[in-house]
């Protein structure tokens, strides 16, 4: 494969000196033995190799392993101070309330009494509410049951994280075999981006195959997501879905005085809601591999409209 078809940062991984990479890995996953497997590994072709590598190491940790790998993720609703990662992935509850982050700790301390370790869970692009709700589902799961889905939702953090370490300074990170997707949110209410909007994505390999759900992120402040989840090899559909309604729900209360909100109360009976007609919106679109897609989304409390850009 020639150095065309290979994103810049992953040639620069497989160029580093192994102390180097290491490290690089190390902010990846805190466990020692999945470092050294994919180590092991290097140099890859693609970033598909990598992924792939990675998920084997990650099916491959031993009972030590997975809580090793667990010790370095910090509790939901408590990023790492000064880490921008955990920051990032846990942007869903930057604006939670008071009583959901306190429902939050209530539950994170019951889930770690039960099971003896932090409650792991893929958590870009979900939404504070989206993260209390899991932690109360799982939370009755018997041990063995739950170390599996922590395995799982570990091997999704691993790959998101990894695809962020090897596409650095690449904005497409499509690839012969893979498609790559991004997007960006106007809201043209307000003619400013819309910050703060989850956006998930789910990929499937034909019409009639099942959708596989490969996580998320949520737009920055200029509206944009830069880290949505790489879809697999084999992909012919992508499905965004786009969380609206707690944007706009949180921009009306932040925006609106009571009298205005009364002014619209009407209006807003008349849409069914008081944040947004449509409270998600999904696009789903085709692609093919080795094509990078741009899908904007502009958007107002009662309509949408979607194109592929560039």
């Amino acid at each position: 494969m020639t150095s065309s078809t290979t994103p810049d940062g992953l040639t620069r991984f497989n160029t580093l000196h192994e102390q180097a990479a290491r490290a690089a890995l190390n902010e990846v996953c805190a466990s020692t033995a999945w470092v050294n497997a994919l180590l092991a590994r290097r140099p890859y072709a693609t970033a598909d190799a990598l992924f792939a590598a990675s998920d084997t190491a990650t099916a491959r940790l031993t009972a030590a392993g997975l809580a090793e790998a667990m010790a370095g993720h910090p509790p939901i609703g408590r990023p790492k101070p000064g880490d921008p990662t955990s920051s990032r992935e846990q942007r869903g509850m930057a604006g939670a309330s008071a009583a959901l982050k306190a429902d939050m700790l209530e539950l994170n301390l019951a889930y770690q009494e039960k099971f003896g370790h932090v409650f792991l869970i893929c958590a870009t692009g979900r939404t504070g509410e989206q993260l209390r709700d899991a932690v109360r589902e799982r939370i009755g799961n018997p041990p063995e049951r739950e170390r599996e889905i922590v395995r799982t939702e570990l091997g999704k953090i691993n790959r998101i994280r990894l695809a962020r370490l090897v596409e650095e300074d690449a904005p497409e990170m499509s690839s012969p075999a893979t498609a790559s997707v991004s997007t960006h949110i106007l809201d043209t209410s307000a003619g400013r981006p819309a910050a703060g909007v989850a956006v998930r994505l789910a990929a499937r390999t034909g019409r009639d195959a099942d959708w596989q759900a490969l996580g998320g992120s949520a737009t920055d402040a200029d509206g944009r997501c830069k880290d949505l989840p790489v879809p697999p090899a084999g992909t012919t559909h992508v499905r965004l879905d786009f969380a609206v309604e707690p944007y706009f729900e949180k921009k009306q209360a932040a925006e609106e005085s009571p009298a205005e909100a009364q002014q619209d109360a009407p209006a807003n009976r008349d849409s069914g809601t008081t944040g947004a007609f449509f409270p998600e919106v999904t696009v789903t679109f085709a692609v093919v591999p080795g094509e990078h897609y741009h899908v904007p989304l502009l958007l107002n409390p009662f309509g949408y409209s979607v194109y592929r850009g560039s």
